[in-house]
């Protein structure tokens, strides 16, 4: 654990924490500190932030556990391969995978073994090759990853600036009255459980849509549609209106033998030619019947 605290006198007051932290070690690119930052990994007086904007103020005590860098260790094992070119390839994720290696993971991960045959490139995080947006481990579906520098920037790009269309399909808990739904709250991480996510009012923006597709005695089948990318976004959201996700242990729903969350289809453009293209993951059996088919 490496400690910081700033004095009355500092001239560091006022200053960006990921411009403090990235002048302190540069051995770290500031893109991979502001990563640490956003996932709670660094605590201002006990609390962690999740602002790499941040300002330092005096008597700040800053703390953080710089992480061990995990090993890409090639691996095969199965992947639903949906399209794939020279510039990226598009993967239906099964439920339990965890997409890169981090602090803690043992399994294999989604890129070591896609490195089994690619090349993946790197950019500021070397853990990351490739890597465009991320699905959590318990979530399964669609998600894209890039096979060259040009093209990882590019997907990136769109996802930042909310171009992309993303859609889920998800069983929760309770009945609704209302065929459509709206949510509209800042998500920050927990200040008890910093690897949890929640509904904080100096969170960052996130907005999700829903629709209820189904009623199942006691749960309902939703399409979901988020309009920003945080961590977490659905299953906080969800619990938020109290309607938790089935299988989320951490946000409270009820048991299940997964996750009932899954990355349905997803719409970008190509990163080269700029074409719209859509990559559709099918719906694992434990899902209900429906037919999906019809949802525009």
């Amino acid at each position: 654990m490496i400690e910081y605290q700033i004095e009355a006198e500092s001239e560091h007051i006022g200053r960006r924490i990921d411009q403090f932290l990235a002048s302190a070690h540069p051995e770290i690119s500031r893109t991979e500190i502001q990563g640490q930052i956003r996932a709670g990994n660094v605590l201002v007086s006990g609390q962690s932030i999740d602002r790499p904007s941040h300002r330092l103020r005096a008597g700040d005590r800053i703390e953080w556990e710089i992480p061990d860098k995990p090993i890409l260790t090639p691996n095969s094992i199965p992947l639903d391969i949906l399209f794939e070119d020279a510039f990226m390839v598009v993967v239906n994720k099964a439920s339990g995978v965890v997409v890169h290696p981090g602090a803690g993971t043992t399994e294999t991960t989604l890129i070591e073994g896609l490195l089994v045959d690619r090349k993946l490139p790197v950019s500021d995080d070397p853990a990351r090759p490739g890597v465009v947006h991320r699905l959590d481990m318990e979530t399964s579906g669609v998600i894209v990853v890039a096979k060259t520098l040009h093209a990882l920037e590019t997907l990136k790009e769109q996802f930042a600036n909310r171009s992309t269309q993303k859609h889920y399909i998800a069983v929760v808990d309770g009945t609704f009255d209302e065929t459509e739904g709206h949510v509209d709250a800042p998500i920050g991480r927990n200040p008890a459980m910093p690897q949890r996510m929640s509904i904080q009012k100096s969170g960052r923006h996130a907005q999700t849509d829903f629709s209820v597709l189904a009623d199942l005695g006691g749960q309902s089948l939703l399409w979901v549609r988020p309009r920003t990318g945080r961590t977490h976004q659905i299953r906080v959201h969800m619990r938020y209106v109290g309607h938790s996700v089935v299988g989320d242990d951490k946000y409270g729903g009820s048991k299940a033998d997964r996750l009932m969350l899954h990355a349905w289809r997803l719409l970008i453009r190509h990163p080269m030619h700029a074409e719209v293209m859509e990559f559709i993951a099918p719906i694992p059996d434990c899902f209900p019947d429906f037919g999906y088919h019809t949802l525009d």
